[in-house]
């Protein structure tokens, strides 16, 4: 590698956050997910790639189990990979190609910019959706789908109510429930969200939005902002949602707000068709990212991830 092209790997205490955070603010793909603090506060660990003096970065959050180290993807941090400027196919695979072999196992996503045609010998195709509110709401609301439109309409003759501002538990304590009936154990993840939560929130960079139905919660979520962009970042709904409309009139009542902005509404995904649906019916388009599997287990454990 040429010394333009000169990438160092470089453990946590010895990376410059201000230098590191300056990158991510300036670059053309940045993402609210590598900030410093952010991954400080959401990854367990995390070292990095950094491209000649910051000039592009590739955060690598790590873990341990069982004496094997490995790379993988934090909660609620949908897309990392090489962040900068000029970013090229030849500067990914060259970020990807100089992640250290002591990372056994390489289980992460890219960002939607770290993408050139067909996927790569490292890369697979990932799926998420976007909605650019940057037009009159009178035009947003004409490129939602009927159904859309017709659950809108249900929820309000039901007379649910729009509340905003509101404290960050209430989310959490239905996305807890959501997350416990899908069998997962939320509590460490959780623990490190509320941390990140009142960071942001001391930044202005955070909004609850819910929809109640007798005073009682139905549907709720938290927003991120950063790079003109709103991140649907953590979702609680209570089950009776579901029928009345409820996630329909949330997602409309923040486009409302925020059309005619530069704003981008990320709704982080999904590969699960149902959601995919759901998503692209509020005219959301499809935006299409990597995700990099590399598996150098030795090859008597290479079957625990096949």
């Amino acid at each position: 590698m040429s010394e333009l092209q000169q990438i160092q790997y470089l453990t946590n205490r010895k990376i410059d956050k201000v230098k590191w955070d300056n990158c991510i603010s300036k670059a053309g793909n940045g993402l609210i997910y590598a900030y410093s603090f952010y991954l400080d506060t959401m990854a367990k660990h995390w070292d990095a790639l950094v491209l000649n003096d910051y000039e592009a970065v590739m955060p690598l959050a790590w873990n341990s189990k069982y004496g094997i180290i490995y790379l993988y993807q934090p909660f609620l941090a949908a897309q990392l990979g090489v962040f900068g400027n000029c970013i090229t196919e030849e500067l990914v695979e060259n970020f990807i190609r100089e992640i250290p072999t002591s990372f056994r196992l390489i289980e992460i996503s890219l960002n939607s910019k770290n993408i050139f045609g067909s996927p790569t010998g490292f890369t697979i195709h990932r799926s998420n959706y976007v909605l650019d509110l940057n037009k009159p709401y009178q035009t947003l609301l004409g490129n939602y789908r009927e159904n859309i439109r017709r659950n809108i309409k249900k929820a309000e003759q039901l007379r649910c109510t729009i509340k905003k501002d509101f404290d960050v538990e209430e989310v959490i304590t239905l996305a807890v429930q959501q997350m416990k009936a899908q069998n997962n154990e939320p509590t460490d993840n959780i623990n490190r969200f509320r941390k990140l939560y009142q960071s942001l929130k001391e930044k202005k960079m955070t909004a609850t939005y819910g929809i109640t139905l007798n005073n009682e919660l139905q549907a709720s979520c938290v927003f991120f902002f950063s790079h003109n962009r709103a991140y649907y970042i953590l979702v609680g709904n209570h089950p009776n949602g579901k029928t009345i409309g409820a996630s329909h009139l949330l997602i409309d009542a923040f486009i409302r707000d925020n059309a005619g902005k530069e704003m981008v509404l990320d709704f982080e995904g999904s590969d699960i068709s149902s959601l995919a649906f759901f998503y692209n019916s509020f005219g959301a388009e499809h935006e299409v990212y990597p995700a990099v599997k590399i598996n150098r287990l030795p090859f008597y454990l290479k079957w625990l991830k096949r």
